[in-house]
């Protein structure tokens, strides 16, 4: 585990994306291509608008994402996809955009897209913290053994109350209770991990992740076991892990 704290937002994205691109170029020079995990949010605005603006050769990368609502259309302003066409996708020329469809059939949706992740690993899994210390959409207790890549989820109520926080919906009621997920285990296998996290309303989940032990309860704990986990703070998101003896 690698933890990087950076004075302020702006420069806390900026030092995450020159991390992920230098793993990408890495991929590219030993393998002429590389796979990227990309998560979404209000916290990893200023990493997204920064990783765009890397020298990477995009048209060798191929994107997949963590997670969508199930029945939320593509247009509306809180759907994933969209979020990663408009601040990513749109912006860089890309191999290719693998998203998770939460439309129609799900379960269908599920299957083509477990196919094309299991074509070779992720070389780099970018996964951001939720309040309630959730990666992708597996809010506690997450599940940490299972055969699948991704699944239906069930939000908890700090989940649904965390994207009325952000802006994306008016109310708790208009969040989507369901959400297509990656899995725990599938998260694991990324080659790197890089955690972007910050703000003050991210310090609990922080400051948890970094004490407890690996623990259902606190989902992140999990990343604690990878190998190779960077983890990127700003002065707010890092107050409780600097008070911990």
């Amino acid at each position: 585990m690698q933890i990087t704290i950076a004075k302020t937002t702006e420069e806390m994205g900026r030092l995450a994306a020159a991390r992920i691109a230098q793993y990408l170029n890495q991929a590219i020079a030993q393998k002429g291509e590389a796979r990227l995990l990309l998560s979404t949010g209000a916290s990893q605005f200023e990493m997204m608008d920064a990783l765009t603006r890397e020298k990477v050769d995009f048209s060798k990368v191929t994107m997949f994402h963590l997670d969508e609502y199930v029945d939320l259309p593509v247009t509306h302003k809180a759907s994933f996809r969209k979020y990663l066409k408009e601040r990513f996708v749109d912006r860089v020329s890309l191999k290719e955009a693998v998203f998770v469809n939460g439309e129609g059939d799900v379960e269908q949706h599920i299957a083509a897209l477990t196919r094309r992740l299991k074509e070779a690993p992720i070389d780099v899994g970018v996964i951001g913290i939720g309040e309630n210390g959730h990666i992708a959409f597996n809010d506690p207790p997450a599940e940490f053994e299972t055969d699948k890549s991704y699944k239906v989820v069930t939000l908890d109520e700090r989940c649904r109350r965390q994207q009325v926080g952000e802006g994306w919906f008016a109310t708790v009621e208009d969040v989507p209770r369901q959400a297509i997920s990656m899995t725990v285990p599938q998260i694991m296998q990324c080659g790197v991990i890089i955690s972007v996290v910050p703000h003050q309303v991210k310090a609990e989940a922080v400051e948890n992740t970094l004490r407890q032990p690996v623990n259902p309860f606190v989902p992140a704990t999990m990343l604690k076991r990878h190998p190779d986990w960077h983890l990127f703070l700003d002065a707010d998101s890092a107050r409780g892990f600097l008070q911990l003896d």
